[in-house]
């Protein structure tokens, strides 16, 4: 079995348990083990609450009996451990009780049944929700992590709990990794910096966030970690008099304005002066806003207030003030950013905001529960709830059209990629996007119908591409069309993982609709070449087990299946179409003479359209023209079958065609043009013009004139001399229409030569 992951972490947790000899010294540590040290934490539940509380105590530590930590303390330390950091964030008693039973159900045997009876559903389910797929068998390690990542996901969007009390649990394991073996470490500081502390981000909480993102630090680069640590510690005594001398500039500042405020003084985590430190190439000296300070005022008004008094006291940075009091951040952040210069000329980042603010800033999500207790939840800890809430449905939304669990892993880690843009509805509603997002993740993000039917976008009242990269502050439109449907080519540019599951999603659903009917045209066409017609799912009673049998032989579970493989060029039509003649002969059904006549004279122009797979431009990603002879309607052509690439159509004398013949002719199949082409085709054609003024607008004009559409044009990139060559792409009807454009085309003084462009 593969290893799982949620809590990979856990490897360390439970190693040594049930073992024969007692840890030792370990055991001492009796207080860590006990109920007493979590009991003071709990004096915001009432009696009855923290009664139940201990009961879920003494029924994890029965059931850890005997077991240990990796590192010789008794097993229940660790999940008295997690529920004291869940009581820090004033979680409710269920969360509580889950938190001190959340390894039971996988370590020890406990059934969800015995749970439900025990302590209740709810419970039940945040615990269920927090244990890891250790009864699945998993082919890869990574596959495995992000199969157990999903589970949490699912469980978390039912009950954001679940994710608190994971978080919880990751921070504690990180913090005491001290007896693991250096691989595990780096991995787990490897999965912990990728997926966990995004997620703490995500949820607003900054205070754990920071705690994960340095004690990865510490495990995947320990000499640096070290080495800055220090630097900071030496830069911390050598600016102690600055700090000081600026807090109490600011106090006096405050006092003289009647305004009552807290001045904190705060330090840059270490991992974030060294991500500065990589991302813009700076030396630690050249670092010198390691030292900010954080004002708690009383009211909204005051924040602003604050702002003026500061702005009076020091010189402000042009370009560094951000408002995000009204405009929170994603997760429900809320803070005035202004960065002044200081008496010594150092750049120092202030941050104003309210006690609830504060609140909402260092315990996000969790400050929900904080302010529940106080029968009044302010309206930015609901905020705050709501967006991760909508963040967490985003995920969901993306599980249930990802079947594959690396792809899915791909989408999560890309929407928790921190940086966003505010963008706004035509009606002045704010969505929050990741840097870089376009209109098309705006309009998947406002509905996945929106962006289906996406054709055209406006961005500040201007019509833009769609590829366009949205900016903080950008008005945008999305303009519909109800035939309209994804474009595979919009995979290259979007951002959020929604988008890029909604478009692959409808692009795999079209794609195998339209192999379908391919493998249903060629398995009829191979068929008729044994003088037999297809059998109909309502046949005569004689023919009810042909389908059944031939499912059988070629391993597929559905005739779709089977007729979709076919299309698809994983399976032969004349080899499936030969089986199943011999069923239908078995059977009782005759060849005919005239179907066999139909099938085998085929290239006989009395029945073109009965054993030729036709092309009309429908077809779709199950057909591609080759685009190498870029064949029109006109064109005498050919199809090749690629193994699981679906029909390739080649003109029959392109030379890539035909040297593909020499090493595979039996992939080739008969195709011929429908009589009513539904679309326009694309092909190439060169051009020797004579190098001069408005040249380019000649050709356009004469282009235009011949009611074609140039769709892309190659210069080249020579010098400018007397004759230039030019090549386009043109969409035209067929071959007489080209001949047309290259007639109108000749007249043109400008133009010396012109030929169709071929391999």
């Amino acid at each position: 079995m593969g290893t799982h992951s949620g809590d990979s972490v856990k490897e360390h947790a439970a190693a040594s348990r049930r073992g024969p000899s007692a840890p030792g010294p370990a055991l001492n540590n009796a207080a860590a083990a006990s109920f007493d040290g979590l009991t003071h934490k709990l004096d915001y539940l009432d009696p009855a609450e923290i009664r139940r509380v201990r009961d879920a105590y003494r029924f994890a530590d029965e059931a850890h009996l005997g077991q240990y930590r990796a590192s010789g303390e008794p097993y229940i330390t660790h999940p008295i451990a997690v529920a004291g950091l869940c009581a820090e964030w004033k979680l409710d008693a269920q969360a509580i009780m889950a938190a001190l039973m959340h390894d039971a159900m996988e370590d020890c045997g406990i059934t969800k049944a015995e749970l439900i009876e025990r302590f209740g559903a709810p419970t039940a389910e945040l615990v269920d929700g927090l244990t890891k797929l250790d009864k699945l068998q998993f082919s890869t390690r990574e596959e495995s992590q992000a199969e157990s990542f999903r589970k949490m996901l699912l469980a978390m969007a039912r009950d954001v709990r679940v994710i608190l009390i994971k978080l919880a649990d990751r921070l504690h394991n990180m913090s005491t990794m001290g007896a693991m073996t250096p691989e595990k470490r780096l991995r787990i500081a490897r999965e912990t910096l990728d997926i966990y502390a995004p997620i703490a981000h995500r949820l607003g909480l900054n205070q754990t966030y920071r705690q994960l993102q340095e004690l990865s630090f510490r495990y995947l680069r320990p000499w640096r970690e070290k080495a800055l640590s220090k630097a900071v510690f030496k830069a911390r005594g050598n600016r102690r008099d600055v700090v000081e001398r600026i807090q109490r500039d600011v106090e006096r500042a405050f006092a003289q304005a009647n305004l009552k405020a807290q001045v904190f003084g705060r330090e840059k985590t270490v991992f974030s002066i060294y991500r500065k430190m990589s991302e813009k190439h700076l030396s630690f000296a050249q670092v010198n806003d390691i030292f900010g300070f954080r004002i708690v005022v009383s009211t909204l008004p005051e924040c602003y207030l604050a702002l003026g008094v500061l702005h009076q006291l020091y010189k402000p940075m042009p370009g560094r003030f951000k408002d995000y009091i009204a405009i929170p951040k994603a997760n429900g952040y809320q803070s005035l950013h202004t960065t002044l210069v200081s008496p010594l000329g150092t750049a120092v980042e202030f941050q104003m905001r309210t006690e609830p603010m504060h609140a909402v800033a260092e315990k996000g999500i969790a400050a929900h529960w904080m302010y529940k207790s106080k029968n009044s939840a302010p309206s930015n800890a609901q905020e705050a709830q709501r967006l991760g809430t909508m963040w967490l449905q985003s995920l969901i939304d993306i599980q249930d059209e990802t079947r594959d669990a690396s792809e899915f892993l791909e989408h999560v880690k890309i929407d928790l990629f921190p940086d966003a843009v505010y963008v706004f509805t035509p009606k002045s509603k704010i969505l929050a996007l990741p840097k870089g997002a376009t209109p098309v993740d705006f309009a998947y993000a406002i509905h996945s119908d929106v962006g289906d039917r996406c054709v055209a976008a406006k961005v500040n009242g201007e019509p833009v591409a769609l590829r366009t990269e949205l900016h903080s502050g950008d008005v945008v439109e999305i303009v519909t069309t109800a035939g309209a449907k994804p474009n595979p080519g919009w995979l290259n540019f979007v951002r959020t993982g929604r988008a890029r599951s909604k478009i692959r999603h409808h692009l795999k659903t079209m794609e195998l609709e339209e192999s379908q009917d391919l493998g249903a045209k060629m398995l009829s066409q191979a068929l008729r070449a044994e003088g037999l017609s297809m059998p109909p799912d309502d046949g005569p009673p004689s023919q009810h087990s042909v389908w059944p049998a031939l499912l059988r032989w070629s391993g597929t579970r559905s005739r779709e299946e089977l007729l979709t493989d076919i299309g698809l060029g994983r399976k032969i039509a004349s080899i499936v179409a030969k089986r199943l003649a011999r069923l239908l002969t078995e059977h009782g059904a005759r060849p005919d003479a005239v179907t066999l006549t139909m099938g085998r004279y085929g290239q006989d122009e009395s029945a073109p359209a009965q054993n030729m797979v036709l092309i009309d431009g429908s077809e779709g990603l199950s057909v591609q023209l080759a685009g190498c002879c870029r064949p029109i309607p006109g064109d005498s052509i050919l199809g090749y079958l690629g193994r699981g690439e679906g029909l390739l159509i080649h003109t029959t004398e392109c030379s890539v065609g035909k040297r593909l013949f020499g090493r595979d002719s039996e992939g080739w199949l008969s195709v011929d043009w429908a009589e009513q082409p539904t679309r326009t085709f694309e092909t190439g054609v060169s051009l020797l013009l004579h190098n001069g003024k408005g040249v380019l607008a000649e050709v356009a004009t004469a282009v235009a004139a011949a009611e074609a559409d140039i769709t892309h044009i190659d210069m080249g990139e020579q010098a400018v001399a007397d004759s230039a060559e030019l090549k386009l792409l043109l969409a035209v009807r067929d071959r007489l229409h080209l001949a047309d454009v290259i007639r109108a085309l000749k007249r043109s003084a400008a133009v010396l030569h012109v030929e169709r462009v071929k391999p």
